[in-house]
């Protein structure tokens, strides 16, 4: 498993892999703050909801992951009607193209060959994404949740302590 402490227990969905790298976003990590505190183009419409961390390049950066009542409005659609928004929408346009969104700060990125590397080494836990579960309303579970579905020894991991002491 990966000992980077950014990716402990978290569930990141690659978005983008080619020869030039990967990038992602972690789902499971709120940031403490909301949308509204930390990105005023859109507090109007989402600005109670989360802020949340997508990985730890470029957390200046606002990520918007949505799921699209007309996909035609994603800039790129990564699985079934859920994909990213262009830089170039505006709030208006937003809530009328999706049913709901999540913005995170930041995104999850590997160089050329890394991901791989890391994934002939085992350093990841490989699962395809379901939809219902890219936008989870229990964060904290969401890591053992989908363990849990794999079934097997990864049931049994889903059950372990984050601080194996304690076991």
């Amino acid at each position: 498993m990966l000992g980077d402490p950014n990716f402990a227990r978290t569930v990141v969905l690659v978005t983008e892999h080619g020869v030039d790298g990967a990038m992602g976003i972690v789902l499971n990590r709120p940031s403490g703050h909301s949308i509204g505190e930390s990105v005023a183009e859109l507090a109007g419409m989402l600005g109670d909801q989360p802020l949340w961390v997508g990985g730890p390049v470029q957390p200046n950066a606002v990520v918007v992951l949505a799921e699209f009542s007309d996909p035609s409005a994603a800039a790129w659609l990564v699985v079934a009607d859920v994909g990213f928004l262009g830089a170039d929408h505006d709030v208006e346009e937003i809530a009328r193209s999706t049913r709901r969104a999540r913005i995170y700060a930041g995104y999850s990125g590997w160089g050329p060959g890394q991901l791989e590397a890391e994934l002939e080494r085992e350093d990841w836990i490989v699962e395809a994404p379901i939809p219902r579960e890219l936008f989870p309303e229990d964060p904290e579970t969401l890591w053992a949740d989908v363990l849990g579905r794999m079934g097997g020894q990864y049931t049994l991991i889903s059950k372990m302590p984050e601080d194996p002491s304690v076991n």
